[in-house]
């Protein structure tokens, strides 16, 4: 509880009125003897006039301020509140301002004001805000609450911050200020144990599903619209929720504005959805940063195709409001354009990486190293906890990098240059207490804290943004080059792939939950696909003309050069074959001549001998490719036709029988 004035350090004497124990604490002060003369005398002027504390403290508070104006009676309060005789309210201490009551109390409660003082500078907090916050505000609150730094429990500042909302007297700048540095107080009761739950960022606001739903004019709809977002919120994630949300607001204040005769979401129909995709196709955006610009195809998707969700959900559950049949078709969905993910050049990478090493930001350093040496994405970083390094015995170190986006779990090698990086921003976090995690709310030590709170991306493309300015890298337009995060999981894939790695070990890598995101990557210009490019070109300038056949039939390429090209040939009794390589052995080929059943009679000798010595050149010339298998074929063709010419030549030479 309050301490009293012997505790306190006041010096007051055993016995004696209120003045007395005052002209007592008076004494002990290090002023001249006019100065401690002009504080009795205003106390007792004041005391003269309000002899009941109690009865003046319930005046209003511009009339106490004009009292201690009119009697310059301040100190005398001040001594009387730090000292517990009276208890001051938020509305005066608010109303007067900064004065000696906080470095009073301050000075009467100096072990209480250095521990919160040693909680802020753990917070990385500058020497004008500790005083700020451990000084002026610890004395404020602890002031008008009546309670010591100790008792400072999420109850006591929640109770504060009420009545400094609802205090009438101080106007709004000065309450900002004081809002301000009680939330810091917050973070610092905090950080000492004292407050149980964390205090959220100032500028977050929770919606909550009656926030969105409240500017849909139609009633009915209003309330199937909640009844829904409700239902499918207890398997979707806050985020998708919101999303659904506001493209749901999107269309029914479209609708209202339009077709304000409707009512109810069995008025629906196809010529309304019609009208929606011609107006949702040309519509301007109405956000802060692209305001009056078109908006992306990927929004006016986004639009569709939760209008077809929500109506098709309304009739598979058979609620009693709905359309009376499907309104939206898949063909309705906007085209979305598929791209290639923006890698770096290697030049820019390797230069954008030797300034991130030169940039002041610690952690801004640590983080962007991380993203490139992991591909994480950036909300995966950002929701990294202290134990997330694994150490495998003969395997290295890995990153465990948690559930996120895909609600995927997977762990990532690490390499000397990310591990020092994972190092180095350790050793700089320093002591920070467990935050709510930003998905799950539960206790979570982040490993990318400062000052007791999360780091934000923002800091993250910052830290980009400088390390371009560094680095001079520019567009074609001589433009700062414009650097994602998301840019350096691209560049950390296209360098695996590009070192050969499978799609399928990328796959895990990066924690793609299907083969079609990572087949992405497949497409980009790497080196593995340029040296197969390269590879097949020489092969193609080499072939010169191919061999084809005109409508009229006749070849293009004369039986000379056909036996020269780089080509699977095949003679032919009756022609030529040309196959091209790629297209790999033809299991046709001179099927005929090789088949035990294949009989001649000796006017094809001449036809058989020209074929023979044919397929000895193709064979010598396999033989000099290095083709193997052609080399086998030709010879099984050749050993067949020669047993067949030889038997013709035997035949001629006996005679007919008699």
């Amino acid at each position: 509880m309050r301490p009293t004035a012997a505790t306190t350090g006041f010096i007051a004497p055993e016995f004696g009125d209120l003045l007395g124990r005052y002209q007592g604490f008076v004494n002990t002060l290090d002023r001249g003897f006019e100065d401690k003369r002009l504080r009795l005398r205003s106390a007792r002027s004041f005391l003269s006039r309000f002899d009941d504390l109690d009865a003046w403290m319930r005046r209003s508070t511009s009339a106490r301020l004009v009292d201690l104006q009119r009697t310059k009676a301040w100190p005398f309060v001040t001594w009387c509140c730090v000292s517990g005789v009276i208890v001051p309210d938020v509305d005066l201490i608010g109303a007067h301002g900064a004065g000696a009551h906080f470095s009073a109390w301050a000075t009467a409660h100096a072990p209480e004001v250095c521990r919160a003082r040693a909680a802020g500078i753990e917070l990385s907090w500058s020497e004008a805000w500790l005083d700020q916050v451990c000084r002026m505000q610890l004395a404020f609150v602890c002031l008008t609450m009546n309670v010591d730094l100790e008792e400072l429990n999420d109850e006591v500042l929640e109770l504060f911050a009420t009545r400094l909302h609802e205090a009438p007297s101080i106007n709004t700048n000065r309450r900002r200020v004081f809002e301000g540095r009680h939330h810091a107080l917050t973070r610092v009761c905090y950080q000492l144990g004292l407050a149980r739950v964390a205090p959220e960022h100032p500028n977050h606001r929770t919606r909550t599903i009656a926030h969105h739903t409240q500017a849909i004019p139609q009633p009915e709809i209003n309330d199937a619209v909640t009844r829904y977002l409700e239902t499918v919120s207890t398997t979707l994630r806050p985020k998708s929720v919101d999303d659904k949300a506001q493209n749901l607001v999107l269309f029914f204040t479209w609708l209202a504005d339009t077709h304000p005769e409707i009512s109810r979401l069995a008025g629906l129909n196809r010529r309304i959805v019609e009208e929606f995709l011609v107006w949702n196709h040309g519509r301007l955006s109405r956000g802060r940063r692209n305001r009056g610009e078109p908006v992306s195809v990927t929004r006016q998707h986004q639009a569709v195709s939760v209008l077809r969700t929500f109506t098709n959900d309304l009739i598979f559950w058979e609620w009693p409001d709905r359309p009376a049949r499907p309104l939206v078709h898949t063909s309705d969905l906007p085209k979305l354009a598929e791209h290639v993910p923006r890698a770096l050049t290697p030049t820019d990478d390797l230069a954008l990486m030797a300034a991130v090493a030169d940039l002041e930001d610690v952690a801004a350093r640590s983080a962007i190293r991380i993203l490139r040496g992991t591909g994480l994405r950036l909300g995966e970083l950002l929701e990294l906890e202290i134990d997330c390094l694994l150490d495998f015995t003969g395997r290295g170190t890995w990153l465990r990098v948690p559930v996120g986006k895909l609600d995927t779990e997977r762990t990532v090698p690490l390499d000397d240059d990310t591990l020092e990086a994972f190092d180095e921003w350790t050793a700089r976090r320093g002591r920070q207490r467990a935050v709510p995690h930003p998905r799950t709310r539960r206790p979570a030590d982040l490993l990318f804290m400062i000052g007791g709170r999360p780091i934000g991306g923002s800091r993250v493309r910052k830290g980009l943004t400088t390390a371009v300015a560094l680095a001079g890298l520019t567009d074609q337009r001589g433009r700062p080059l414009h650097v994602t995060p998301h840019q350096l999981r691209h560049t950390y894939g296209t360098t695996l792939i590009n070192a050969g790695m499978s799609l399928q070990a990328l796959m895990a890598l990066l924690g793609h939950v299907t083969p079609e995101m990572t087949l992405r990557y497949a497409h980009l210009a790497s080196d593995t696909v340029r040296t197969a490019y390269d590879a097949a070109m020489v092969k193609a300038r080499a072939r010169q003309p191919i061999l084809v056949a005109d409508q009229r039939g006749s070849v293009v390429s004369n039986k000379v050069e056909w036996l020269h090209e780089e080509m699977l040939k095949t003679r032919l009794a009756g022609g030529l074959c040309s196959r091209h390589l790629a297209a790999g052995a033809c299991s046709y080929a001179n099927i005929c001549e090789q088949c035990d059943n294949f009989v001649t009679v000796p006017e094809f000798s001449d036809t058989l001998e020209t074929q023979l010595a044919d397929i000895v050149t193709l064979r010598n010339d396999a033989v000099t490719r290095g083709w193997g298998s052609e080399v086998e074929r030709h010879g099984r063709v050749i050993e067949n036709l020669e047993r067949q010419v030889g038997h013709l030549k035997r035949k001629a030479t006996d005679g007919p029988v008699a």
